[in-house]
């Protein structure tokens, strides 16, 4: 009966990757073009998405909480929502052009709509899996996971792409809002909390937010291993947001024609094929290092030469190699980084401790994406790649810093042992007494 379970919460949680993705992708290959078209600078434009990665900052720590504290379909709900809207004022500003100012604040209203997501779908499946006693390797859910997300992201970018070219390009993001209306309805019918239990009411809601906060601060960025990962994220996390929207311009740059829409739908066509292929290898390629730290050296280091390639070749079709690689090399270590930081962590905080995880990342696009945008005004984007190659490589030290702790979950493959999960949360209880209510 458990394993029946099991593979019903799989399903659902696949569902729930591949609406999320699709409503995503719509607008993945042409967003940079969009604003740009919208009358944005390059500078303009990078600072808008960077504010999208300051909503996330500001907020995902509080959603983090409202999963934690009132559930995980709670908040996928009203994540549904926002996203909506959101999404619905990007078209209206597009339309009236409106100045940088609404831009930024629509932005960090679009982060605010995805931080009720992160965190919350990967602590939902994670919890429920082991409420119903599933005894499989989390790397392998979360690479189907990924297959079926780069499936929604190569028809939703390719769509999107071809919309943009035929209709204009704001009817993706139409588009996009249509979707997330349907996932709302299918999260309300098969999303439900298996395995999580809501904290006791209290009379002081804003206590009970300082006590998970407190907590989470405890057993997340207080635990070594897990902070250097955090870390680690500031450097490759933003380079990878910029990256990928650089490319949809550089591109039609180095194609030639301002106008081919499909062209730069290319570049998202191209992570949605490589996170395909990277789900399934997932589990191979963790069997061909000892440690998940391992992976995600190699990968950081290898993915910095892919970067500083992409900026020295300047050849359309070199470019484009270079980017399936480059997709492949994170897609394929992507799944090791999810179950290496879920057995890092326990279960009351995960959603808190996955969004701060979520919010490092976020804080990276905070700083690269403006400060590189500027750097493309004044060089062109080929040398932004170089420059991004070299920031990357400043992760590696954190993530030695994180090996160093020798911590179970970065030698297990699949789920941690009952003993072994006592044990490691046992470490983790705070010196501090609790606070009270």
């Amino acid at each position: 009966m458990a394993r029946v379970e099991s593979r019903a919460v799989v399903r659902t949680y696949l569902t729930l990757m591949l609406g999320n993705t699709l409503a995503a992708s719509f607008i993945w290959g042409i967003n940079t073009i969009f604003l740009l078209d919208a009358g944005l600078s390059n500078l303009e434009a990078f600072a808008a998405n960077a504010l999208f990665s300051a909503g996330m900052v500001l907020f995902e720590v509080p959603t983090g909480i409202v999963a934690d504290g009132v559930g995980r379909r709670a908040s996928y709900l009203l994540g549904t929502i926002t996203l909506t809207l959101s999404t619905l004022l990007y078209v209206y500003l597009w339309e009236v052009r409106a100045p940088f100012w609404a831009w930024a604040l629509a932005s960090l209203w679009l982060g605010l709509g995805f931080t009720f997501f992160s965190g919350a779908v990967e602590a939902w499946l994670v919890d429920a899996l082991d409420a119903t006693g599933y005894e499989g390797s989390l790397e392998a859910v979360f690479g189907r996971g990924q297959v079926v997300g780069g499936i929604a992201m190569l028809g939703g970018a390719v769509a999107g792409g071809y919309l943009a070219a035929r209709v204009s390009l704001g009817f993706p993001f139409v588009v996009r809002s249509a979707v997330l209306a349907v996932m709302f309805v299918v999260a309300w019918k098969l999303m439900h909390d298996i395995g999580f239990e809501k904290p006791e009411r209290r009379d002081r809601p804003l206590t009970e937010i300082r006590r998970i906060w407190t907590s989470s601060i405890d057993h997340g960025w207080r635990v070594p291993a897990v902070k250097w990962l955090m870390v680690q994220a500031l450097f490759t996390g933003g380079i990878g947001i910029y990256g990928f929207y650089a490319l949809q311009p550089y591109l039609l740059e180095l194609y030639g024609d301002p106008d081919a829409y499909q062209v730069a739908g290319i570049s998202a066509a191209i992570a949605a094929g490589a996170q395909i292929l990277g789900g399934f290898a997932a589990p191979q390629v963790r069997r061909v290092f000892k440690r998940r730290t391992s992976a995600l050296a190699f990968v950081a280091a290898a993915g910095a030469v892919t970067l500083a390639l992409m900026g020295l070749l300047e050849h359309f079709w070199a470019v484009i190699g270079l980017t399936v690689s480059w997709g492949l090399l994170f897609a394929a270590t992507t799944p090791i980084r999810q179950a290496y930081i879920n057995g890092l962590i326990p279960s009351r905080q995960r959603a808190t401790i996955l969004s701060f995880d979520s919010m490092m990342t976020s804080v990276g696009g905070v700083w690269a994406q403006p400060a590189l945008g500027r750097a493309a005004d004044v060089w062109g984007y080929a040398p932004t790649y170089v420059i991004s190659a070299g920031i990357q490589l400043l992760a590696l030290p954190f993530i030695a810093l994180s090996r160093r702790q020798n911590a179970p979950a970065d030698l297990i493959t699949g789920p941690l042992p009952a003993e072994v999960r006592a044990e490691v949360d046992e470490e983790r209880q705070p010196d501090d007494e609790p606070l009270e209510p």
